[in-house]
C-alpha cells in the first residue's frame, strides 16, 4: 500500500464515503474521511499530509469555502463534486482554488485517472 499518497474525501453523506474509502482503498490510496466541517478542520488542523482533496459541497454551508481556500494556500490539489452542472458553481469552485468541477455520478475509472493526472503522473 502506497501510505505516501492520501486521498481526503469530504461529504455530508457517509455511505458515499465508506464506498469511496472501500474503493480508493483498494487501489492503494490512504482515505481521509470527512463527514462535517468540524472533521474538515480536524483533517487540517492534524498536521498529516493530505495529497489531494475530493470535496461534495451538498449540505454544508459557505464556510465550506474557507476550508477549500487553505487547501489552496497548502498547493494541495482538489476537485469538487457536483450532482448537476452549474456555471455559477464552476465559477465559485475554481475562484477558491479546485482544479475541477466533476459531475456525479462519477466512474471510478474516470475518477482514478483524474487523481492519477493531478499527482503528477
Amino acid at each position: 500500500m502506497n501510505t505516501t499518497l492520501t486521498v481526503l474525501a469530504v461529504d455530508r453523506n457517509r455511505h458515499n464515503l465508506e464506498l469511496l474509502e472501500q474503493f480508493l482503498g483498494g487501489v492503494s490510496y490512504r482515505i481521509k474521511l470527512a463527514s462535517s466541517l468540524g472533521e474538515f478542520d480536524e483533517a487540517l488542523a492534524s498536521g498529516e499530509p493530505i495529497s489531494i482533496g475530493l470535496i461534495d459541497l451538498v449540505g454544508f454551508d459557505p464556510g465550506i469555502w474557507a476550508r477549500c481556500e487553505q487547501l489552496r494556500a497548502r498547493n494541495i490539489p482538489f476537485l469538487v463534486l457536483s450532482s448537476r452542472p452549474s456555471p455559477v458553481l464552476q465559477h465559485e469552485s475554481l475562484s477558491h482554488g479546485a482544479q475541477g468541477v466533476l459531475l456525479k455520478p462519477l466512474t471510478m475509472r474516470q475518477l482514478l485517472g483524474l487523481i492519477h493526472a493531478l499527482l503528477g503522473g
